[in-house]
């Protein structure tokens, strides 16, 4: 029999996206499976929709809204299962999108995580921003995927099917062995959301496991379900937690080194905004590197015994990849050099 596995999702008043995506995800070509709907105390009526229409799925409840990273370790505290699967809630799926990930990551036992190719729901045919086909980090960690750079999305034309090792694999198709998510802790609540997934791959990473690619399984995310894009306590969010992972993960002297030229690469985003007539999106970047700033000692607290030198780690890109974006013009991952 293969290893059991739960589809995880954690919703918050995503009735639409259960309705357009549930039906899909029970049809799932795998024979050892559970669907679970973790829901963050949503105040739509998505969990009375759920006992209606399908009667199958296990439903957990949250008592409050615990946030992206908070939500699942609520959930996931009361999930038994060889791998979990955490599912965004606007991710379409395929009929046999579980199997050739779980096969990839059985063969070896350091690969704690994987990702299937992440493709835009919208248009099939082009990579989505989330995920894509398995996220780098760049030398002052900033986070990137193969098959998207900024806001420059490629098609998919076959060019990334390799089974290769990554640094990240997104949070909209998360497959992680129960065992590697309980003894890495699960995700940091403190972060909310956004990049959670980052920090827990490298967590992952710094306790020698592996982090992978599956080109032979596909999903299709519509993106922006919860925060969108253009959001400005998105923007908090990501300047914020970025500085956060770096300081729990990168060795110490490292940490002050990258997290100093990070912020000042921050401080031309932070122009940026304020140039174009963006000043809610500058007071984001602010506060996120305020609260950074806060949170100086409690981050430290969290910090491991070990630490990988960042160099030795599978995705990284040993150059800036906002450098190679914004003067090198480089718009595909593949042209990187």
């Amino acid at each position: 029999m293969n290893p059991s596995v739960a589809v995880v999702i954690l919703n918050w008043n995503g009735k639409a996206y259960l309705k357009q995506f549930l039906p899909g995800i029970l049809l799932s070509e795998y024979d050892n499976l559970q669907i679970v709907v973790g829901d963050n105390a949503s105040t739509d009526d998505s969990v009375l929709f759920l006992q209606e229409n399908f009667p199958t799925v296990k439903i957990i409840q949250n008592d409050q809204n615990y946030g992206f990273a908070g939500g699942y370790n609520k959930v996931l505290e009361r999930v038994e299962a060889d791998y979990f699967i955490l599912l965004n809630s606007d991710v379409e799926v395929t009929p046999n999108w579980i199997k050739p990930v779980i096969d990839l990551m059985e063969s070896d036992v350091q690969i704690a995580a994987a990702q299937p190719k992440i493709k835009w729901q919208l248009n099939k045919k082009q990579f989505e921003y989330a995920g894509a086909a398995g996220g780098y980090l760049d030398i002052y960690s900033f986070p990137f995927c193969r098959g998207r750079l900024f806001n420059v999305y490629e098609f998919d034309n076959d060019q990334y099917n390799d089974k290769t090792e990554v640094f990240w694999a997104s949070g909209a198709a998360f497959f992680v062995k129960s065992k590697c998510w309980q003894e890495a802790g699960g995700l940091d609540a403190d972060l909310f959301a956004h990049m959670e997934e980052i920090d827990l791959c490298w967590r992952l990473k710094n306790l020698n496991y592996k982090i992978m690619y599956c080109p032979d399984a596909e999903v299709y995310h519509v993106g922006g379900g919860t925060l969108q894009t253009e959001n400005p306590f998105k923007t908090y969010l990501n300047f914020r937690n970025n500085l956060i992972i770096m300081q729990k993960n990168l060795p110490a002297g490292d940490a002050i080194f990258r997290i100093t030229i990070r912020m000042f690469i921050d401080f031309i985003a932070w122009w940026h905004f304020l140039l174009t007539g963006k000043p809610k999106f500058t007071i984001a970047v602010s506060k996120g590197h305020w609260h950074f700033l806060k949170s100086l000692s409690k981050t430290n607290k969290k910090r491991k015994a070990v630490q990988k030198a960042y160099s030795q780690h599978a995705g990284v890109y040993n150059n800036s990849v906002v450098w190679a974006f914004f003067i090198k013009k480089i718009k595909y991952f593949s042209k990187l050099t």
